[in-house]
């Protein structure tokens, strides 16, 4: 078995909307059927007896070692507690070679399941070890370190719960929400709205507290200190016990409580030393450790926190105690479990010893045997979910404490007895208020009731019923999606939106290029998504980047199919049939929002069932309304988009609206059949995404179909009387649209220029030159700038085939180098002629076409 190559799909994809690890796997004509090799699935399940039930496709059920690897990856990762559950082997036309695709949730974790996946089946080949407890606590531990927090988690749930898009821009806790112009971040519970002052604020602890005390938040005394004599002077000034802390601390780190001696505080002024540069002194407020959870100007939890402590049962010691309570499964190493492990480090040793006690003692039964004086999370604490019992009054300090500082999520720390009287009847306080506060304790507290804490502060970044997606309208097809994407992109702009458009030409933002080649996957749809000028998306999305990675957004409003007609690039990936295209295709399709449209060309057979499978509403078109699939859609009441008497028709019920053909400059007055087409699918979206009527008028009269605005797309010049048209059609079903839109153009001669693409199939290229031979006097072919895999000369001779037994073509000739070629075709126009230029490097042939055109004006 070879896996000669392995992908992360990131969205939407062939196979399902959720993101997977796809490999290709070759198998030897043996492991095409495993029950051929003696043993291996007993060995197999062996070392990996979760593996579960084997399941293969086709007539005859036959398993395969790469069905092996599908099962065994995706049991790994589900061990691990990863929550994946898709997968699927599909047996491609090349007899042994399998797409072996599965579920993950962290791409990184998918991948490396996929690698101890092909490990195990090694191993239970050659008769090895694996250990199958080592690989899932290793993709456990890469999980944990990949996944967010829970913090980030809370918050992301509850945005997908609001329909929101997200995205992680780090491998933190960094998260774009929305898209465009509507995107928002956050960063674990930190939003984008806060200022770095109010962080600031909060970082410093003296200044907070000076804040606090003066809008009459009730505060501990004390103040920063220079050294340990003048921590020892604020202390008896304060009065004993004192608290010593870093005055910029964070997580409960270097802070000593309940000092009572001058001993006590020289050993809690070095510790605070270690995590800070300035140390704080203030008086110990006697109590319970409480955190408030403040969201906008709403209390939204509490929680009590207690320190790390065991209880003795007369027999364990601390040390055993410790690794007792450390085996419960909320407790991990880091913040993505609802509880941290408890340390015997130097702090928890100090305060032990301060009882009398070491590692080794054992305590009574009963006997509570704290390790910290602080109550973080982070360092082992505990937490109790107290909100229910939180008095109206301290609800008010704390929201107060949090708009002194400017915080709009804010974590206030309160000491006292109880949450059920005022701070001053108890003589309580605020000791802390937080920026970016850990969530664990109110998400999963260690008793009490949980708290969705994640809900108010999306709800605080995001108004009623917003979900901060923008319009999103997707593009794909056989022929024509270039075009139809600038143009819907042209009706966005007209109505006043800033348009982001990705298409084979480049990236655009508001008119501007951001980013130039072949831009229709899916990374350039992400960037655009990112952008904050972007008030609406027209994403063009090729095969290639589906089939590399899938769509580049979970769903779209608009998805517009403009054809599939004979199919492109066969023989390519896998996709060898027009009915594989179809599949690929309507991928965009399946995700168009449930309240969204698919745009489908209701002529073409392949792309008028694709309505079978849109979750949201179809709108056909097609230049014949009569024709069976258009009449249907309509009588049921359904929209529609035709033709007829030179006007292109919208109906739906009794509703009609109708568009002049002589005033959309695209279509030449309707005499270009597949602009008109274009035109139609255009006029669908933008109806689809409600665009005014005198909006979608005023766009297709004002959209120029020349080398600038839409480069190689029917581009019309005037070169000495005779007429140039340019293009970049490179498949039998562009070069006939092509020539039945040229024959519509008066001419006395008719030349072409042409090439072919190396990755096409040979029938395919020769079929391009038979099609010319009997439309075109001359025909000049010129080798292409990249062959794409053939030998010099091989397309060449392929489309020279095409033209034997050419009906109509008189002239002919090979030329090497696509300018010389199209120099040499000038060379013959005559006043009256037509030339067909078929350009494979876009912008450099329209600008050396252009420099002819404007020599020729002058001359």
């Amino acid at each position: 078995m070879e896996i000669s190559r392995t992908r992360a799909l990131r969205g939407p994809n062939l196979w399902s909307r959720n993101t997977a690890i796809e490999s290709i796997v070759h198998c030897t004509p043996e492991e095409q059927n495993f029950t051929l090799i003696p043993g291996f699935e007993d060995k197999l399940r062996a070392r990996f007896p979760a593996i579960g039930g084997l399941q293969g496709q086709g007539m005859d059920n036959t398993l395969s070692l790469a069905h092996a690897l599908e099962a065994a990856a995706l049991a790994l990762q589900a061990q691990a507690g990863c929550p994946v559950t898709f997968s699927r082997t599909h047996e491609t036309v090349e007899t042994g070679t399998y797409q072996v695709v599965v579920e993950y949730t962290e791409e990184a974790v998918g991948k490396r399941a996929v690698a101890l996946a092909e490990a195990l089946i090694r191993a239970a080949l050659n008769d090895t070890d694996f250990d199958a407890k080592a690989a899932i606590a290793e993709l456990h531990a890469l999980d944990e370190d990949e996944r967010v927090g829970p913090s980030t988690g809370s918050l992301l749930n509850a945005a997908i719960a609001r329909g929101i898009p997200f995205r992680r821009l780090t491998a933190g806790s960094l998260v774009q929400l929305g898209w465009g112009s509507k995107a928002r971040k956050f960063q674990a519970a930190e939003v984008d709205q806060t200022s770095s002052v109010a962080e600031s604020i909060a970082q410093d602890k003296d200044l907070t507290k000076r804040l606090l005390h003066a809008a009459g938040v009730p505060v501990p005394m004390g103040r920063p200190v220079k050294d340990v004599e003048d921590a020892w002077a604020v202390a008896l000034d304060v009065g004993l016990p004192v608290v010593v802390k870093p005055q910029d601390g964070n997580q409960g780190k270097g802070v000593t409580v309940n000092i009572t001696t001058r001993e006590q505080l020289e050993k809690a002024y070095a510790t605070s030393m270690e995590f800070g540069t300035v140390v704080m002194v203030e008086r110990f407020l006697p109590g319970h450790d409480f955190r408030l959870l403040v969201v906008g100007d709403h209390l939204v939890a509490a929680a009590r926190r207690d320190p790390p402590q065991v209880l003795g049962d007369g027999q364990h010691t601390i040390r055993e105690l410790v690794d007792i309570v450390n085996q419960d499964p909320r407790r991990g190493s880091g913040h993505g479990t609802a509880l941290t492990k408890i340390r015997l480090d130097d702090i928890a040793l100090g305060r032990i010893a301060a009882e009398g006690l070491t590692p080794d003692s054992i305590p009574a039964q009963g006997q509570r045997v704290v390790l910290r004086n602080n109550a973080n999370l982070s360092t082992g604490g505990s937490a109790t979910d107290v909100m229910d019992d939180v008095h109206p009054d301290i609800a008010a300090r704390a929201i107060e404490a949090a708009a002194c500082v400017g915080l709009d999520i804010c974590g206030v720390d309160v000491v006292c007895e109880t949450m059920l009287k005022p701070l001053e009847e108890q003589n309580g306080g605020i000791v802390e208020v937080n920026a970016a506060p850990g969530l664990r304790m109110h998400l999963a507290p260690s008793f009490g009731k949980p708290r969705n804490v994640g809900t108010p502060m999306i709800d605080l970044l995001f108004g009623p019923g917003e979900d901060g997606r923008i319009p999103v309208v997707a593009v794909t097809g056989t022929n024509g999606k270039t075009t139809t994407t600038r143009l819907i992109s042209h009706l966005f702009a007209t109505q006043g939106l800033r348009v982001g458009m990705t298409n084979t030409d480049g990236v655009y933002v508001n008119g501007r290029q951001i980013d130039s080649g072949d831009c229709s996957g899916p990374k350039s749809a992400r960037n655009v998504l990112a952008h904050p000028e972007v008030d609406a998306a027209i994403l063009e999305c090729a095969r290639g980047g589906i089939l590399r990675e899938g769509l580049g957004f979970d769903r779209c409003q608009v998805a517009v199919v403009t054809n599939v007609g004979e199919g492109d690039h066969l023989g390519l990936n896998f996709i060898t049939t027009v009915e594989d295209v179809m599949v690929l295709k309507r991928v965009i399709v399946q995700n168009v929002a449930p309240t969204g449209y698919a745009v489908l060309n209701a002529i073409d057979p392949h792309v008028a069932p694709m309505a079978n499978i849109c979750q949201g509403k179809t709108i056909y078109f097609g230049a014949d309304r009569h024709h069976h699939v258009m009449a249907t859609h309509r009588a049921q009441g359904n929209r529609v988009v035709y033709v007829d008497d030179g006007h292109i028709v919208c109906a739906e019920g009794a509703f009609k609206e109708s568009i002049a053909l002589a005033e959309i400059p695209l279509t030449r007055n309707g005499t270009i059949g597949f602009q008109v087409d274009n035109a139609m699918a255009s006029v669908g979206a933008a109806w689809a995404a409600d665009l005014p009527w005198d909006t979608i008028r005023r766009g297709l009269a004002s959209f120029n179909n020349d080398a600038a605005n839409a480069p190689g797309r029917f581009n019309v010049m005037d070169y000495k009387g005779a007429t140039i048209v340019a293009d970049y059609g490179h498949n039998p079903d562009a070069i006939r649209a092509l020539t039945q839109a040229v024959s519509a153009i008066p001419a006395k001669r008719r030349s072409v220029v042409i090439s072919g693409a190396g990755d096409r199939r040979d029938q395919d290229i020769i079929e391009q030159t038979r099609i010319l031979g009997a439309a075109f006097d001359d025909v000049i072919l010129y080798q292409d700038a990249c062959q794409r895999g053939r030998e010099d000369g091989e397309v060449i001779a392929l489309l020279k085939k095409g033209l034997e037994g050419a009906t109509r073509t008189s002239y002919s000739t090979d030329i090497h180098g696509e300018f010389i070629a199209i120099d040499h075709a000038l060379s013959r126009l005559q006043p009256g002629d037509l030339c067909l230029v078929l350009v494979d490097q876009v912008e450099e042939s329209l600008e050396h076409l252009r420099k002819h055109v404007q020599e020729a004006a002058k001359a």
